[in-house]
This record gives C-alpha cells, structure tokens and sequence, in this order.
C-alpha cells in the first residue's frame, strides 16, 4: 500500500498554508513539514538550501508529537518557530500551518 499524501489547502485571504500529517502514515512530522516549506517556498525539497536542524531540533520535534508508545494521540500542544521568513505552527494533531512572510505595501511610482 502506498503512502498517502499529506492534506494541503491554503486559505486565499490570509495567505496561510496548511498542511495535515498523518501520524498513521509511514513518513515522519518533518518529513511532511519539510516538503510543506519547500512548497510554499516554491522550492524543491531536494534544493532548498536549508535543513530543519537550521532551525528546529527535528528529532526533538517529531518526538514532541508523535503519538505516545500505547497509540494515544498527543492533545492541546503546539511549537511556533520561524523558517525562512516564514511563521510555522505545528499541532499536536499533525495540522502544520505555515505563514509566509509579509510583504510592505506596494511603493507608488
């Protein structure tokens, strides 16, 4: 059985993009985190030019929120950190919002 494919959308008005980890899947929280910055950056996640360790311990993060050893889900936790300009918020339920950076108003000529 292949992986699935992590849930994305953005939402237009606020230019947030969310992201949702399946904690049943085969891939790790930073993995998914991972390729959703290279996403929103516009980047591949092969070429991106930073790592995670840059800016977060990953393993410390995925053992943050990964279910407990019994399978009982983590609840009510959540790390703000910033990466590449962008605000990352990751939940306890594997929802991964990230906010890209503002942009000053467009300059009039």
């Amino acid at each position: 059985m292949q992986p699935r494919p992590p849930q994305q959308y953005s939402v237009r008005n606020t230019q947030t993009y969310y992201v949702t980890h399946d904690f049943d899947g085969s891939a790790h929280l930073t993995t998914t985190l991972a390729h959703a910055i290279a996403d929103v950056s516009g980047l591949d996640v092969t070429k991106t030019g930073f790592t995670l360790y840059d800016h977060v311990d990953p393993d410390a993060l995925d053992s943050l929120f990964t279910p407990k050893e019994d399978g009982t889900p983590r609840t009510n936790g959540m790390l703000t950190f910033t990466v590449r300009g962008h605000q990352v918020s990751v939940y306890s339920d594997g929802q991964i919002a990230i906010v890209p950076p503002r942009r000053g108003p467009a300059r009039q000529q």
